[in-house]
């Protein structure tokens, strides 16, 4: 019997590239493999198609113990990305660096559900001719600019690459807000129209991942303005312009993410407040009950004593007096009690 042997490559090859694509100025990309991507990098170096426009694309998985050794035998890559990948830092941030750009991403995983609470964590190097992104889940944001790709969407510089990355991330936090808004809108019209309270552990459990969402995805705003102010030298004008209005649309799409937190929390106080409301009208009644069944039990309590001298027992209109006594001590205490009821 033959065994399989053959390692795991967790969705990638046996490098840990994911995917790779080589762009070239008006032309969709060329799905390339490690090999081919090498065998350019090569060329690039000895300057053979300098002036193409050419850039490379690759995706690796660093789950893939091969991944980061075929980063640092072949990619010319500075010892801080590296540095970033071993400190597994999830501060969303972007930076100018030797020259280069380089980003830490956070993102939604690829296969979250209802809820998506899971984060992960996506390092991008962008130069002028390379983009490298490194990740150890699955993203959505990186899948969409892939689909985009393979669809033959085409890309003239590496920064357009970079900032259709991060707009797909911010239509990602988009639908997760849309989605989320109904759910806070049909919830809200149960509460508005007097019934249960079940959906009270959902908002809660909705205005965590939003919150979650939006400390783990702002980017640190002292990145992104030292960024736009000292870009490196090879971005055009257009793509910083450009990279300027997808960080202003990221910032607007947080803006509606705290937005709906703080949706979520007056919503999760007024449910509060009539769900106190309607625990003290109850402890209310039950107060109610209690002060006229008091009487009763005091003189029930005195006559059922065996002990000599019970008044009345000899008296054969005792048993009515008793009757009389009781209903008008449950009377006046039934008053007392209504008088000192608190006004709605």
């Amino acid at each position: 019997m033959n065994l399989n042997l053959a390692p795991a490559t967790y969705g990638a090859d046996r490098s840990g590239l994911v995917c790779g694509f080589r762009f070239a100025p008006e032309r969709p990309g060329i799905a390339v493999d490690t090999d081919t991507a090498a065998e350019w990098l090569e060329q690039t170096a000895n300057a053979s198609n300098a002036q193409t426009g050419e850039f490379l694309w690759l995706h690796f998985n660093l789950a893939h113990v091969s991944s980061e050794r075929w980063m640092r035998t072949h990619l010319d890559l500075p010892e801080t990305f590296f540095e970033a990948l071993r400190e597994g830092s999830h501060s969303t941030r972007m930076e100018h660096q030797h020259g280069a750009l380089l980003a830490v991403v956070n993102d939604v995983m690829y296969d979250f559900e209802q809820t998506p609470s899971e984060i992960a964590t996506l390092w991008v190097y962008t130069h002028k001719r390379i983009m490298v992104t490194a990740r150890l889940k699955q993203l959505r944001s990186v899948d969409r600019l892939r689909a985009s790709v393979r669809n033959g969407e085409s890309f003239d510089t590496a920064a357009e690459l970079l900032i259709h990355l991060l707009r797909d991330q911010a239509d990602l936090l988009v639908e997760i807000v849309r989605r989320t808004s109904v759910e806070v809108d049909r919830i809200e019209d149960h509460f508005l129209s007097q019934r249960a309270y079940e959906s009270r552990r959902d908002l809660g459990a909705m205005r965590r991942v939003l919150v979650r969402l939006q400390r783990l995805l702002a980017p640190e705003p002292g990145s992104i303005f030292r960024l736009l102010v000292r870009p490196p030298a090879w971005l055009s004008p257009a793509d910083v312009q450009a990279l300027r209005d997808s960080t202003e649309e990221f910032s607007l799409v947080l803006g509606d993410l705290s937005g709906l937190a703080e949706r979520i929390k007056l919503l999760q106080e007024e449910i509060a407040a009539r769900l106190n409301e309607q625990t003290n009208r109850t402890l209310f009644t039950l107060t109610i009950v209690t002060v006229l069944a008091l009487p009763i039990n005091i003189i029930a309590g005195l006559f059922g004593m065996n002990v000599g001298g019970v008044p009345l027992a000899e008296n054969k209109h005792g048993f009515w007096v008793m009757v009389l006594l009781v209903v008008s001590f449950t009377v006046l205490a039934g008053w007392w009690a209504l008088r000192r009821r608190p006004a709605r």
